[in-house]
């Protein structure tokens, strides 16, 4: 897997305003929000795209919406919020790294894209 900004942020070699960090997984405020709360939530472990998860990494997957439900209650979004993954060129990922977002405070349509 080739080195991408969210292994930087992992490794604190680039800034980022981070909301949650455990063993397995770090969370930080997009840089270019879509909704007035947008929050990147990544596993530590390089994970290029959904389609390149693993049966080991159920845990792992099942621990990262975990974090999204966390947040999300720690930001007050009783309303709803909307959980994101991007596969792919075609999905709409523009980084070769597993992230999921999180996005809230303001009502979402459908579809979305």
């Amino acid at each position: 897997m080739s080195d991408t900004i969210f292994s930087k942020i992992i490794r604190r070699e680039i800034p980022a305003n981070i909301v949650y960090e455990d063993d397995l997984a770090l969370a930080f405020k997009d840089i270019q929000p879509v909704a007035p709360i947008h929050i990147i939530v990544i596993p530590k472990k390089p994970i290029p795209k959904l389609d390149e998860a693993t049966l080991e990494d159920q845990v792992l997957l099942g621990h990262l919406l975990l974090i999204v439900q966390k947040i999300a209650e720690q930001m007050g979004l009783t309303n709803g919020y909307r959980v994101v993954i991007n596969n792919g060129d075609d999905g709409g990922q523009t980084v070769d790294h597993l992230h999921v977002h999180l996005l809230g405070d303001r009502p979402m349509r459908w579809p979305p894209g």
